[in-house]
């Protein structure tokens, strides 16, 4: 447990952000690297994807994962300021698997330190409310245990900026993501009651403002519009433990597996297509990926992607 109103208080609240003047001009903001067909020292490819399994130890498949993928130093610099995204939406413990594993997260705040990063926030902006979802699902404790700086949402944290999107054009969105240097998306693998399934590009609802309920109503088109819009450098996929139904938000132990996976990719499309299976779910069913492999964002043909298993 978290000790105090004072802890709270030091840990919760970073003034720190650039001011966004004023609308955007509907630009993509990619934070890949050239992490494309990079040769490894055995000259052949570099991987595209990861999939880490075979121990119950998160931390360690996190590690593997990303390893295997050529390491954290393919993404992240000396000196660039890291935006962690977890899956940090809702009032749940780990066991729940409704937001991102504790240990996953810490994993990968660990790794972007070790690869030279000055400074590394993680931060969502939570559907429940933010100190709860923070502290309940272990990360907060578990991010500031490595040295991140954790930074809860607020009013003044964002900023209206013009999307371009087909359902998201004018938007509020949250300015400690994408004024890092580099992002790393670290969502869970879990059921959606409207989506089927939620996992690295539906993560990036935790970038809005507003009232993002109202995107419900053409819920597949809008997480098509926020995987155009961000291009993330590295997307962490937890399937440590898994929400099978009643997701996103989950509470019934009986809702829940383990699977003991974590996924590493640059290739949000595929990742999700991937994690589709673990919770049962068919990705040629779920709307939102065809639409982003439609706009070149990534690939559903698994079979295409250069794969290892870690």
């Amino acid at each position: 447990m978290l000790g105090g109103s004072f802890a709270l208080g030091r840990w919760a609240w970073d003034p720190g952000g650039l001011q966004l003047a004023g609308r955007g001009d509907g630009q993509v903001r990619d934070f890949r690297v050239n992490a494309g067909p990079a040769s490894s020292q055995s000259g052949l490819p570099l991987p595209q994807m990861a999939i880490a399994k075979s121990t119950k130890d998160p931390g360690e498949l996190c590690r593997r994962a990303v390893n295997a993928l050529g390491g954290m130093n393919r993404f992240i610099s000396r000196g660039d300021v890291v935006a962690v995204k977890p899956n940090i939406g809702w009032d749940r413990l780990p066991v729940h698997a409704a937001n991102s594993n504790p240990a996953v997260v810490a994993a990968v705040v660990k790794m972007a330190f070790e690869a030279g990063a000055a400074r590394v926030v993680v931060t969502d902006a939570s559907c429940n409310e933010a100190v709860r979802c923070f502290q309940r699902s272990g990360i907060w404790q578990a991010s500031y245990d490595v040295g991140a700086t954790v930074i809860l949402p607020a009013d003044h944290r964002f900023a209206e900026l013009r999307l371009g999107g087909e359902v998201l054009d004018l938007w509020p969105i949250y300015k400690p993501v994408i004024e890092a240097d580099k992002v790393i998306n670290v969502p869970i693998a879990k059921h959606h009651n409207l989506s089927f399934y939620t996992g690295a590009l539906k993560n990036w609802y935790g970038l809005l403002g507003g009232r993002r309920n109202r995107l419900h109503q053409n819920i597949h088109t809008s997480i098509a519009d926020l995987g155009s819009f961000l291009r993330p450098t590295l997307t962490v996929l937890d399937a440590t433990r898994v929400l099978l139904r009643n997701g996103p938000q989950g509470g019934n132990l009986d809702d829940a597996a383990f699977r003991h996976q974590v996924i590493a990719s640059t290739d949000p499309v595929a990742v999700d297509s991937y994690g589709c299976a673990l919770i049962g779910q068919d990705p040629t069913q779920v709307r939102y990926l065809a639409m982003a492999e439609e706009r070149s964002l990534g690939t559903r043909a698994l079979e295409t992607v250069r794969t290892v298993i870690a």
